[in-house]
């Protein structure tokens, strides 16, 4: 899900009708599998988004042109529900919220602090951003709730083509490996930002969810962290301050783990499966 795009405001999304209409993906995809975890969606979109503020002209598109600097949280949060209409939701509302976002990055464009011309259509840019939120739901789940199949893995890149389209992605990894390839052309444009560490500073204070103790905010910001490739986490001088320890690494894979145990009936994943006459825990089986 492109963090460029800013979902419209008055998005509803009704997960349980029209009754019978397939989504773009089928109940038996890895897809469903990971996007009914939000542990692995929480971690993962957080490393979705460092990797995406590395370059320049995505971080400015994001600061510049949306309202995540002033409602960081609640930004995420539309984010991550027009994501969830691209994998849970009805066939022509996943569409309709696409196509919003396509003509919201129809209006996003400027220049990079240093001079450089960016806008949210660049066919580079939608392929990134796109190919971040993959690796990093995808390497979230993997590392913190369960280990993948290669098969597994691949079908997971696979699947999403067909919502990467609608966004007017271009070019879609197939692998990890098509993932890093991507990541080595743009690597000498990454650079260190603040915004970089004001993001991961919002995400450790526990503002997302103050009920949560904020230690444990802490364990999710250097979970994601960790899933940065190397020469991308040198690029952005994110230190040792942000190293996944034993402790760290064990509260986040109880609670990812812990989450997909959890049968949610109100959930996309659960609704979408009964919109379809399934049974609704088909995502966890």
């Amino acid at each position: 899900m492109n963090q460029m795009s800013r979902p419209p405001a008055a998005m509803a999304i009704d997960f349980t009708s029209p009754v019978g209409e397939p989504a773009l993906l089928a109940p038996d995809s890895v897809q469903w599998r990971v996007f009914k975890n939000p542990v692995a969606l929480a971690v993962g979109g957080v490393a979705a988004v460092l990797l995406e503020f590395a370059d320049a002209r995505i971080r400015s598109g994001v600061w510049d042109h949306s309202t995540y600097k002033a409602d960081p949280i609640g930004r995420s949060r539309r984010t991550g529900m027009a994501a969830m209409a691209g994998v849970y939701g009805p066939a022509s509302t996943a569409r309709r919220v696409i196509g919003g976002v396509g003509r919201m990055h129809a209006k996003v464009s400027g220049t990079t602090p240093k001079g450089e011309a960016y806008s949210a259509l660049d066919p580079e840019l939608l392929n990134w951003v796109y190919a971040t939120a993959q690796y990093g739901f995808l390497k979230a789940y993997h590392r913190f709730v369960t280990p993948l199949s290669r098969d597994d893995q691949a079908r997971f890149w696979r699947e999403g083509e067909p919502v990467a389209a609608l966004y007017g992605v271009t070019e879609t990894p197939k692998s990890e490996a098509d993932f890093l390839a991507m990541m080595e052309a743009l690597l000498p444009r990454f650079e260190p930002h603040p915004i970089v560490t004001e993001f991961l500073d919002i995400i450790q204070s526990g503002r997302a969810a103050p009920s949560v103790p904020r230690f444990l905010h802490k364990s999710l910001a250097r979970a994601a962290v960790s899933l940065l490739p190397p020469a991308v986490r040198m690029r952005l001088e994110l230190g040792p301050r942000y190293d996944l320890g034993r402790r760290d690494r064990w509260m986040v894979g109880t609670m990812a783990k812990l989450a997909d145990r959890i049968k949610d009936r109100a959930s996309p994943a659960w609704q979408a499966a009964e919109r379809l006459g399934l049974p609704g825990d088909t995502a966890w089986r």
